[in-house]
């Protein structure tokens, strides 16, 4: 599957915006005049700008806002990575259907429904997470990352217990001496 990127000024409304994280991807539904709607997880803030939408803080997790607030100093692109395997819906059947979700609240899950299962779901009619399909279609992934996390952890524990049972006998040895 691969993703297709597009300028960053020929956004049109409709398009899915993916943009880059620390560490995770988050996105977003341009919705026209600069303004995109995403879906915000339970450990993520609105931006506090003046011109975002405004809506009470800590109930409504689908908002609207501009584009480059949301984006702020991350890196973003144009991806409607799924458009060669799903026909994408009208671009006015899915703006409407994202501006009428503002406001409200959708149970989040990073595994069984995402910001990237929101914009697919109102792009294409069916929500899908390409990092979550990744995950569950090469288990070996997820597998191997444990692996390497509990290997470099079971090293440290052992380099550790090596350390305190040196000092441990070098306090001995001051002692017995």
């Amino acid at each position: 599957l691969s993703a297709t990127f597009y300028p960053k000024s020929s956004q049109t409304p409709g398009d899915l915006i993916e943009i880059f994280r620390n560490v995770y991807e988050h996105w977003a539904v341009y919705v026209g005049d600069g303004y995109v709607v995403h879906l915000l997880g339970p450990d993520e803030r609105p931006s506090t700008k003046s011109d975002t939408i405004n809506l009470p803080m800590g109930k409504n997790n689908i908002l609207k806002q501009k584009l480059l607030e949301v984006v702020s100093t991350d890196e973003w692109h144009i991806n409607n990575k799924l458009d060669q395997e799903k026909q994408p819906r009208p671009a006015h059947i899915i703006v409407d259907q994202a501006n009428k979700l503002v406001g409200t609240t959708r149970s989040y899950n990073v595994v069984e429904y995402n910001c990237e299962h929101f914009a697919t779901e109102l792009r294409y009619g069916d929500a899908e997470s390409q990092q979550v399909r990744l995950m569950e279609t090469k288990p070996e992934n997820v597998e191997d990352a444990l692996k390497i996390g509990l290997g470099v952890t079971g090293v440290s524990l052992a380099l550790g217990a090596v350390i305190v049972a040196l000092l441990v006998w070098k306090t001995n040895q001051s002692t017995s001496n």
